[in-house]
């Protein structure tokens, strides 16, 4: 690890020449004589671990310089240490309150100033490194959760005829699908990056309630009867159920929220017509309304035991055929708008060569 960096800014070259004296042989030491210069230097990489800021500079005195600098993300969370031959309490809450950590005062005092500059140094050494274990822990976090999601996603998929690269698929269509959406005003407040991605997040938990019903109805190959369909519906019931507990402990606007959420309406339709709840128009929610345009995309385009895959093309009029009783005709229209992507993200993740080919020898036909 090299020396630390430390800005001087004073207007008086004696000044520098002092400081330089009483701190060039531990520390790197870059000056400027005014205040602009004072700011592109800290802005520059390396950026400096500590400033020594002249608070009686012409044209921008040290206040503004401060003000500047914190106001600025990049070199905001630079430790300044204000230099000044004043003495008087005011001076000194006004530095305190633009940001400064500390004032070191003329004429000086070399054991002074370096006790000052060290301590100062060490406490952002240890600031940075706690940054530093913060964002591991989270990007920790952030991994555990979503391999837990891929686990519980993985399980439900083990026990339906759906493939891996369905969990991949639809969670992709949701998100291009919510980017779209979020373009229009009306739709700004409720769909914010944060939310995308918590969307994205959570849709591969859409079907993890199929766990809870039975082998001989979720792995039948024929035609299921009205009973063992109405066993079949009862998988919104078991992932709400399921994923209930989690959103107790976690709140409703973690990620398991949205899958909760996503997980017991994407089968609700726009027209009522859908299940468990019967749910119409915008009581759907939005979650759901997303999810239930991808669910039924992909389950039309995908290899099954009981059919090839369709091609995107017949999916897409499917869809549009769907719109304002299946699904919500806004997002119907959002879809054809970038029906190319969702195309594009099918042949990414194809689980078949067969489909890949069906829906690769569209090239062409599609516009996004």
């Amino acid at each position: 690890m090299g020396k630390a960096k430390i800005l001087i800014a004073d207007d008086v070259a004696e000044n520098i020449d002092v400081l330089m004296g009483v701190l060039a042989g531990e520390y790197a030491i870059v000056a400027a004589k005014d205040g602009a210069k004072a700011l592109a230097l800290a802005s520059q990489e390396p950026r400096p671990d500590l400033i020594l800021l002249d608070v009686m500079m012409p044209k921008m005195d040290g206040y503004e310089v401060c003000r500047r600098l914190k106001a600025d993300p990049a070199t905001a969370d630079i430790p300044v240490l204000f230099v000044t031959a004043l003495g008087g309490h005011e001076e000194e809450s006004k530095g305190l309150a633009l940001g400064a950590l500390d004032y070191i005062t003329k004429p000086f005092q070399p054991d002074l100033v370096k006790v000052r500059v060290a301590n100062h140094l060490e406490l952002k050494q240890h600031r940075d490194r706690l940054e530093e274990l913060v964002a591991a822990r989270t990007r920790e976090l952030v991994l555990t959760r979503d391999v837990t999601i891929f686990t519980l996603a993985n399980l439900a998929e083990t026990r339906d005829p759906e493939t891996g690269g369905h969990i991949r698929r639809t969670q992709t269509y949701v998100r291009l699908l919510a980017e779209k959406l979020a373009e229009q005003p009306r739709f700004t407040a409720e769909l914010p990056v944060r939310a995308i991605e918590l969307l994205y997040k959570s849709a591969p938990l859409h079907d993890v309630g199929k766990v809870g019903v039975p082998d001989a109805i979720l792995l039948k190959p024929g035609k299921l009867t009205n009973d063992e369909f109405e066993e079949i519906k009862k998988h919104t019931t078991y992932g709400r159920d399921a994923l209930a507990v989690g959103v107790e402990e976690l709140g409703e606007n973690s990620f398991l929220g949205y899958a909760m959420e996503i997980a017991y309406s994407h089968h609700e339709k726009w027209d009522g017509s859908g299940y468990p709840l019967g749910l119409k128009g915008e009581k759907i929610p939005l979650s759901g309304r997303l999810m239930a345009i991808a669910d039924v995309y992909d389950a039309l385009i995908s290899k099954r035991v009981y059919k090839p895959p369709f091609p995107h093309s017949k999916a897409v009029a499917i869809i549009s055929e769907g719109s304002g009783n299946h699904f919500d005709p806004v997002l119907v229209s959002a879809f054809l708008e970038i029906k190319e992507s969702f195309r594009r993200t099918a042949i990414q993740f194809a689980d078949f060569e067969e489909e890949r080919r069906v829906w690769a020898g569209e090239e062409g036909t599609s516009q996004s």
